[in-house]
């Protein structure tokens, strides 16, 4: 059957019952450039709800000429996805990254060594930024206008394009944490609380990379190491985030 020239392609939908997710966009960064606000900034952190290794915290500042194309939340992305765009974001942007150690986070909290790690990143960038945004609830310390957008590495570009940084950069780290703890399994989980993890856990006891005062770390210490347990009124027991932040 030949098909007249002039009959229109009818648009794709979505399958029944899926629901089509839009990608970030540079909306909110183009209206602050139109108002003469630059540099902008997205910032984003990975790793609050492991057990194990840092908070890694990335700030972006993307070329408006040269966004690469795909840029979105990374757990969105396939990991060979979030590499390729890894590296196109590094070429074409300017960027920085900055770290929270277990023994900062031990000595903080999870959030204060959060935010402190992306008001780092943010101070690091080659050029000081006019205008910060920042995924989640809490602004960060930085001596611009900030603003917190909740769900934010899905919305906005720029804390898309930092969650690419922050991920890639801490799940690399893992990788190279494994080969000196070996048998955690960090280059498989990344340090969050699966199965596999919780067993080697207690099965081995904390390594020095883990998170003192995670619930499941100080039940590992305690078994093989009670004589160095001490009482703790502010235990963390990061299961319900962990769930809650698709990371792996």
């Amino acid at each position: 059957m030949i098909r007249d020239k002039s009959e229109k392609k009818k648009p794709t939908k979505p399958a029944k019952g899926v629901i089509a997710i839009a990608p970030p966009s540079f909306r909110r960064e183009r209206a602050l450039i139109k108002r003469g606000v630059w540099p902008v900034a997205g910032c984003d952190e990975a790793g609050r709800g492991p057990l194990a290794g840092p908070v890694v915290a990335a700030a972006v500042v993307l070329d408006p000429k040269r966004i690469p194309k795909g840029i979105d939340d990374s757990k969105r992305l396939t990991p060979e996805r979030r590499e390729e765009l890894f590296e196109q974001i590094c070429a074409t942007s300017a960027f920085a990254v900055a770290f929270a150690s277990p023994a900062r986070i031990d000595r903080d909290n999870i959030l204060r060594a959060s935010l402190w790690a992306l008001a780092r990143a943010v101070e690091a960038l080659p050029e000081a930024p006019k205008h910060v945004f920042v995924d989640g609830r809490d602004k960060v310390a930085v001596t611009c206008d900030c603003e917190a957008v909740i769900g934010g590495d899905g919305i906005v570009m720029s804390i898309a394009a930092a969650s690419i940084i922050a991920k890639v950069t801490r799940d690399r780290l893992m990788c190279a944490l494994a080969l000196d703890c070996p048998g955690y399994g960090f280059e498989q989980h990344k340090g969050y609380a699966v199965p596999e993890h919780l067993e080697a856990l207690d099965r081995l006891g904390p390594s020095a990379h883990h998170r003192s005062f995670f619930a499941p770390v100080i039940a590992a210490r305690q078994k093989h190491f009670p004589d160095t347990i001490e009482p703790d009124l502010f235990t963390v027991d990061p299961t319900i985030e962990a769930e809650a932040t698709a990371a792996i």
